[in-house]
């Protein structure tokens, strides 16, 4: 093996080389979309800044109820972003979030600094459904990006991603706590620009790299992984201490310091891993070592191979002659290739999928929104309250970075279906469900572990599946068709079961002591009969939701079983030759 020695007369030149290849370079835009995930959890934060709003425009509980709906209506409906991304390149949709999310809560700002005169309620729901739909266009571009250049390690991806938008809400306190003192209105404006700001810096970077799929990838990512969990440790751990101790803001100051330096930790990982590709690329430019005829016949008998793989998708996507628009999407290709959107979406693997995710996430979320309500009602003391809350956001959190490595392994080595990992799940769920239907003396902390590790665990799951089985090109739509899901269940179980059954029994126990409410009074319910029959149904919705997941397990036996990425890996393998052989005339 030969070693190369760079020449020290160009000394400005290589560090010029290496920078951009820093910038450019696929490690770095991971980095960039880690950051703008990290900022991009304003729609996890409505009970940092509901109140200002509450007081400042006069709402009752009702109408910020309803501002919160709208919310989370917006942050979930991304359907727009997915089509805009499928036909531009990734910074139009970036652009577009940035620009979405200043306008929703610049507006929210000045209706609440009373800067512009009282605007109508249906204003307000404009402007907070427009600034939590900017969240859907940060995340399709980092999440589809991001798994089209690692396509060989996309569980593992998504669930790093994910993981840092977990956090986003606990960063953003600690800074509203260091830098503002409890003035929710600089927190308002904060959310506003920041988001913007960090967008437009990363927005060069975001891109779709060519796949070079190297070898150790996965172990680089599981590096991440470790940073990451350092970061959330330290941030349990300041929050355990901040809930025993009360912090001066000097004492914030430190402890945000000392965040932001973990959260520029990972810029280690991607300047070693840049400086090995700009190291093996000069290396080649300064060795004589011209490229053997193998290595050429190789490059050329790959690159013929990979004329062939490109241009079979588009000829088996064309509609055949004689062929209605109708039967080619009820006729869509093989498990694994690109699908057209409607083929998808009409397919019954699709149908399958969606059904089971409505159940999980249903009734998941149901307990993560009403947790608090939960504990209240079920007799647990009220500074309990923010713990179980704690809790389930570490759980979530590790949900979904756990299964990004357990079901990579699983998947590459033992060839297991992801949907059966979808089954696991639901099942896991059932029991934090039956815990919390049967009042169990102290379990509403188990549940809250259980259901919170089981809710960040099925996002990653859901994303994987969908881009395992209809192919890449169309992930930006298909994508967020799968994240419907989410409002779906939330109103079915949350709405229309459990605020439906909770009031019922409220009413019930107001009658019987007597009492009768007054207009606008808050119907509130004590003891274990108040959630017993909801999540009792819950738990059978939430079987059957595995029932359902299990058979899509059984349907995608043999597609699992299969190398799924090989073709990628073939790619790389193409990529890679082509880096280092020059181009033969």
């Amino acid at each position: 093996m030969m070693f190369c020695t760079l020449h020290p007369g160009n000394g400005c030149k290589n560090i010029k080389g290496f920078s951009l290849q820093v910038l450019k370079g696929r490690w770095f835009m991971m980095f960039a979309s880690f950051m703008m995930m990290l900022v991009s959890g304003a729609s996890y934060m409505f009970s940092l800044y509901s109140r200002e709003i509450k007081f400042a425009l006069g709402y009752d509980q009702s109408t910020l109820n309803l501002l919160s709906f709208f919310m989370d209506l917006g942050s979930h409906i991304g359907i727009l972003s997915g089509l805009i991304n499928e036909v531009t390149p990734p910074w139009v949709a970036l652009s577009m979030g940035g620009v979405f999310n200043f306008f929703g809560y610049f507006m929210i700002w000045l209706a609440v600094t009373k800067k512009i005169a009282n605007p109508q309620l249906w204003h307000m729901c404009l402007y907070i459904f427009i600034g939590g739909n900017a969240h859907c266009f940060t995340n399709t571009v980092v999440l589809v990006t991001s798994v089209k250049n690692f396509p060989g390690i996309r569980g593992i991806v998504i669930g790093i991603a994910e993981g840092y938008l977990t956090l986003s809400a606990i960063i953003f306190t600690q800074l509203y706590y260091a830098f503002f003192e409890n003035d929710s209105k600089s927190m308002i404006l904060l959310m506003a620009w920041l988001p913007t700001a960090t967008a437009l810096i990363f927005l060069p970077v975001i891109k779709n790299h060519r796949s070079i799929q190297q070898p150790n990838d996965s172990k680089v990512f599981h590096r991440l992984i470790y940073l990451i969990l350092v970061l959330a440790g330290f941030l349990m751990i300041i929050i355990v201490v901040q809930k025993i101790f009360n912090f001066t803001q000097t004492e914030y100051y430190v402890t945000s310091t000392v965040m932001i330096h973990l959260l520029t930790l990972p810029l280690t990982v991607v300047i070693v891993e840049e400086y090995k590709v700009w190291k093996s690329k000069q290396d080649h430019i300064n060795c004589e070592n011209p490229p053997s005829p193998t290595d050429v016949a190789a490059t050329t008998t790959t690159k013929s191979n990979q004329v062939k793989y490109e241009q079979a998708p588009h000829a088996e996507q064309a509609p055949r002659k004689g062929v209605s628009c109708l039967q080619n999407i009820l006729r869509p290709p093989e498990r694994g290739e690109d699908h057209t959107i409607l083929q998808a979406i009409f397919s019954l693997d699709m149908v399958i999928l969606f059904l089971a995710t409505i159940c999980g996430f249903g009734s998941n979320l149901t307990v993560v929104n009403n947790l608090s309500q939960i504990a209240k009602s079920l007799g647990y003391p009220a500074h309990t309250i923010t713990t179980f809350i704690s809790l389930m956001a570490v759980w979530i959190f590790l949900g979904k970075i756990a299964q990004g490595v357990v079901s990579e392994f699983m998947i590459t080595k033992l060839k297991t279906p992801r949907p059966l990992m979808l089954t696991i799940l639901l099942v896991l769920s059932c029991i934090g469900h039956l815990l919390i239907a049967f009042n169990v003396p102290n379990a509403l902390y188990i549940a809250s572990i259980v259901i919170g590790f089981c809710f960040g665990a099925i996002w990653p799951i859901l994303f994987s599946i969908i881009s395992e089985l209809f192919g890449l090109k169309h992930y930006s739509t298909l994508y967020n068709v799968g994240t419907l899901a989410v409002p779906i269940g939330s109103y079915l179980f949350n709405v229309m079961v459990v605020g439906y059954l909770y009031d019922k029994e409220a009413r019930k126990q107001m009658k019987a002591l007597g009492l009768e409410r007054k207009p606008g009074e808050e119907l509130n319910c004590n003891g274990g009969e108040c959630y017993k029959l909801s999540f009792i149904i819950i738990t059978v919705v939430c079987l059957l939701g595995a029932l359902v997941s299990f058979i899509l397990a059984l349907r995608t036996k043999k597609f699992y079983k299969t190398d799924i990425y090989k073709k990628f890996n073939e790619e790389s393998r193409t990529a890679e030759i082509e880096s280092v052989v020059p181009q033969q005339e």
